[in-house]
């Protein structure tokens, strides 16, 4: 049975908050009030269809956008008060982001495309160990023309771990792959929440991934619609994909 929530296990703690986009007749309402706790250590899945809001309240919560109205605190800080250069900072040392194109740079290598963040990062892990965290320990000095859809994600994994982040926010992180692949990329994406504890928010649409997660959240319309939890998260090789 999943702890109970206090406010000392909570990682991001959102209050009605709102997103607009245009104005008048155009105006769309990506989200339209959204209140949630996100405990910390879970593995998170967010569903619902295109255009419900996912995305939109994954990008506030990570601080690369901000929210029409309400408020976003990550661990009790407001992020409506942090400066600019607060929210770098937020960014940079507490959240790891991951998202369906892998953003790595085709001249570096795979330990080359990690060590771009543990040279920036203020207590990281080394690029090695993140690489193996992944089981990439034997493709570090391949380029991303050398790796496999899978690889690339993984080594996208790699560097977002790297950092040691309190949170990840994956955004269909598997939604170009093929089920096999993306089973692996789900394993190393588990294996970094359970060895780490590390709050992992993996946006997806299919329906399946919600068995292996702690807490499913249920988005439509621009709301939450559900949530649930599961106290027995499947392993992610018995999920029918």
């Amino acid at each position: 049975m999943l702890d109970q929530v206090t406010d000392e296990n909570i990682v991001f703690k959102t209050d009605a908050i709102t997103k607009q986009y245009g104005v008048g007749e155009l105006t769309v309402h990506a989200l339209r009030g959204v209140t949630m706790e996100i405990p910390k250590g879970e593995l998170i899945v967010l569903l619902g269809p295109s255009g419900s809001g996912k995305s939109t309240f994954l990008n506030i919560i990570g601080g690369l956008d901000q929210p029409t109205s309400g408020n976003v605190h990550f661990e009790g800080a407001a992020l409506a008060d942090m400066t600019d250069r607060e929210l770098t900072y937020f960014r940079r040392e507490n959240v790891g982001f991951v998202f369906q194109s892998y953003n790595l740079v085709p001249s570096l290598t795979a330990l080359e495309n990690v060590e771009l963040i543990t040279d920036i990062a203020a207590d990281p892990m080394s690029a090695k160990e993140a690489l193996a965290a992944v089981n990439l320990t034997e493709r570090l000095n391949h380029f991303p023309s050398q790796l496999s859809g899978g690889e690339q994600q993984r080594v996208a994994i790699a560097r977002a771990i790297a950092k040691r982040p309190e949170v990840m926010l994956c955004d269909e992180p598997t939604g170009a792959l093929d089920s096999e692949t993306g089973i692996l990329v789900l394993e190393a994406l588990q294996n970094v929440n359970k060895t780490y504890g590390t709050t992992t928010i993996i946006i997806t649409h299919n329906v399946s991934i919600a068995d292996v997660a702690d807490r499913v959240i249920y988005f439509a319309d621009g709301n939450v619609s559900d949530v649930q939890i599961n106290e027995n998260p499947k392993p992610i090789r018995d999920i029918r994909w």
